[in-house]
């Protein structure tokens, strides 16, 4: 088989407004085993939306949204179901700005030949496939945008940013998460940046422009995200995956409190995972851990041992559902960040 025979069918992205899964996953909280644990992260994941103090950090790790569940976090984004992102850099660059260029995942075969694949120019992510050259896009549509910044040290999220503000002006397709949160003024965070297509594009930059550049600061990604944290009375967590995003987020109790803050660990915590907590690593490692850390309220959390594309739609779907994302006030923390927009949580925030 030849490229454009291997590139033919698109991965579609799962649209959580279409489907009324709220019996359903009721009913799965009723039995035993991951349908009950997937009910009750269900149900605390509505809780967080119906408390008006909270804010909803979003955490994604994984190769998410090239496996279709791109448009559940773009739902959240519109919706108002989710107040910040930390996140890989694949799923933010690699996958959602690739589609909003104009390009696509692809159905793959996990049986395929990967020797092919490479004479081919094409990458697979398990039973997915990406054009390899349209990947090539991409990196230097960053070095572009990295050009035209400031050559200075920025935060990720503010790169991410002026990603959005690229694509709301030339966006192929604008059904993105990069571009829904620069509307809606959703703050994303990707603490390794540069592990991702968008690592390329800065390279070249920087290899081009060796006296003056743009530098990524993880640590003021790390302040800022902590700011976010500042700013709300509580927080809860959705976390997707595990690893660096996890981590990430869970840390902001600790920064916190030695910059001389009083801050209330996550009042909520749902965490989505395949990963075994007995060899100790950070994926697999449970919430109630986290609370030793001081980090995570363990009153109302909730793990899932399940995989992403089965269990976040249900999850996303059923807090969806419920509809009391109606009533929820938007945030807009990206505002902190902006100091010509006036907001009164920045006080508080120490911004």
């Amino acid at each position: 088989m030849k490229r454009a025979q291997l590139l033919h069918q698109t991965v579609k992205h799962i649209d959580i407004k279409a489907h009324d899964v709220v019996g359903l996953v009721d009913a799965m909280a009723q039995t035993a085993f991951q349908g009950r644990n997937l009910g009750r992260a269900a149900q605390i994941y509505d809780q967080m939306i119906q408390d008006k103090d909270c804010a909803i950090i979003l955490c994604l790790a994984g190769s998410l949204f090239s496996a279709g569940l791109k448009g559940v976090v773009v739902d959240l984004i519109e919706n108002n179901m989710v107040d910040m992102i930390v996140s890989t850099g694949a799923n933010i660059v690699d996958q959602d700005f690739f589609e909003a260029l104009g390009f696509h995942h692809y159905v793959g075969d996990i049986l395929a030949n990967d020797e092919v694949l490479r004479e081919e120019r094409i990458d697979r992510i398990y039973d997915t496939y990406i054009d390899e050259d349209q990947l090539r896009v991409c990196d230097m549509t960053i070095a572009e945008i990295a050009d035209a910044l400031p050559h200075r040290p920025h935060s990720s999220r503010e790169f991410i940013y002026e990603m959005g503000a690229y694509l709301d002006k030339n966006a192929k397709n604008r059904h993105s998460v990069v571009l829904a949160a620069y509307e809606h003024q959703v703050p994303i965070f990707v603490p390794a940046f540069s592990d991702c297509s968008a690592g390329f594009g800065l390279v070249h930059h920087q290899w081009y422009s060796p006296e003056s550049h743009v530098t990524i600061d993880s640590v003021r990604d790390f302040r800022e995200l902590t700011q976010c944290k500042l700013a709300s009375p509580h927080t809860g967590l959705m976390m997707i995956g595990g690893g660096v995003p996890k981590n990430f987020a869970q840390d902001t109790v600790v920064a916190a409190e030695l910059l001389g803050f009083e801050a209330a660990m996550h009042k909520y915590a749902v965490q989505v995972t395949v990963a075994d907590e007995r060899d100790g690593a950070l994926s697999g490692s449970t919430l109630r851990e986290a609370h030793s850390w001081g980090k995570v309220d363990i009153a109302t959390e909730q793990m899932v041992f399940a995989e992403a594309t089965l269990a976040v739609p249900l999850i996303a779907g059923y807090a969806y559902g419920k509809r009391n994302w109606c009533d929820r006030a938007p945030r807009q923390l990206a505002q902190l960040f902006n100091k010509t927009v006036p907001n009164p949580v920045l006080a508080t925030a120490g911004v």
